[in-house]
């Protein structure tokens, strides 16, 4: 009986070699040819594995929908190249900043992606640093999904938002840099504001001139009409609508003026989500002090390290970077604020 066992085993496996060796060398051969593509629709020209699936879809996200285009090449022994495209979350300076519409996007992502490449595994997204490129706003992250680990970089133009990833279940600098580095975006077009002679400050504060603020693009999980309901790209179900105490100053003139962050002072406790550091390898002790500026929609748009432990900055200033404030109001209109967040790591038992 076990003899017939190993037999039907054997049998079993040299029918299915010639497949499995016939998709590896089609991978393999696939893997070996690349080609330029621009698609049509899209901003970006890049390099990749010769004939990737491509995928268009829509999704929700909160109150909204938003379309999605996928570039993807997998080999069966681990790499995994991709672009995700999407848009729907119009670029609107007059009401929320490139880093707001930037953290939005970026949250749509990890919830789209990862189960195009394996499916219900453990998911892990880490930001490692600010990475704009040719004038548009972007960062680069770590990404693993199940046992591929790569990087993610990401970038936001005034139409859509990209973002590029190399996964692999090893490292391979050869192979991420041939593909990140043949990604290119156009420079960024700087447009200047059209502003009339009759045009007052309040039509300026409210937007575009000429617009009603209720005319105004959605901004992070908004619908045109309810400009209130923010929502946080990084941890949607926050309370949101929390509002830190205005602190601002005033020039003489008694106008605030919105160039200077106002002082915040130290700001933990006004965060709405503030995440937790990953703690570097080792024993790691000590406090950190991380000053930070604040937009006018509560994102973190400048971080650094002024004290603390030289290891251990780092870990504190990428932390600082994803933390997320309420709106602060000063007469009425959102101003920037600065402030410092304080870390404070200590020996695990």
């Amino acid at each position: 009986m076990q003899f017939r066992r190993l037999y039907l085993a054997l049998a079993i496996l040299l029918l299915t070699t010639p497949v499995l060796s016939a998709q590896v060398q089609k991978t393999a051969q696939a893997w070996s040819e690349w080609e330029t593509i621009s698609p049509d629709g899209e901003e970006f020209t890049v390099s990749m594995p010769k004939n990737p699936t491509t995928e268009a879809t829509t999704f929700p996200y909160h109150k909204m929908e938003l379309n999605a285009r996928l570039y993807l090449a997998k080999s069966p022994t681990g790499p995994v190249l991709a672009i995700a495209s999407f848009s729907g979350i119009k670029s609107n300076p007059a009401a929320y900043t490139d880093f707001a519409r930037f953290n939005s996007y970026m949250d749509a992502f990890k919830d789209f992606f990862p189960p195009k490449v394996k499916k219900d595994v453990p998911t892990k997204l880490t930001l490692l640093s600010s990475r704009p490129f040719n004038g548009h706003a972007g960062r680069s992250y770590k990404l693993t999904i199940g046992d591929l680990t790569g990087s993610v970089h990401a970038y936001v133009t005034r139409k859509r938002f990209y973002a590029i990833v190399a996964l692999n279940t090893k490292k391979d600098e050869a192979l991420d840099e041939k593909f990140l580095s043949s990604f290119v975006l156009p420079e960024r077009q700087i447009e200047k504001p059209k502003i009339t002679a009759s045009t007052t400050n309040e039509q300026v504060l409210d937007g575009v001139a000429g617009q009603k603020p209720d005319q105004r693009e959605p901004a992070l999980g908004q619908t045109p009409g309810n400009e209130n309901n923010n929502v946080d790209p990084n941890a949607a179900n926050a309370g949101n609508n929390q509002q830190p105490q205005n602190t601002g100053q005033q020039n003489t003139s008694g106008q605030h003026n919105s160039k200077r962050p106002i002082a915040g002072g130290m700001l933990n406790a006004k965060a709405i989500y503030l995440p937790i550091p990953e703690v570097p390898p080792g024993e790691a002790t000590g406090v950190v002090l991380v000053a930070v500026v604040i937009d006018e929609q509560g994102s973190v748009i400048e971080a650094r390290a002024v004290s603390g432990p030289q290891n251990l900055h780092a870990v504190a200033v990428n932390a600082a970077r994803l933390a997320r404030f309420s709106p602060t109001l000063l007469m009425g209109e959102p101003v920037r604020v600065s402030g410092t967040l304080s870390y404070n790591f200590v020996k695990s038992n």
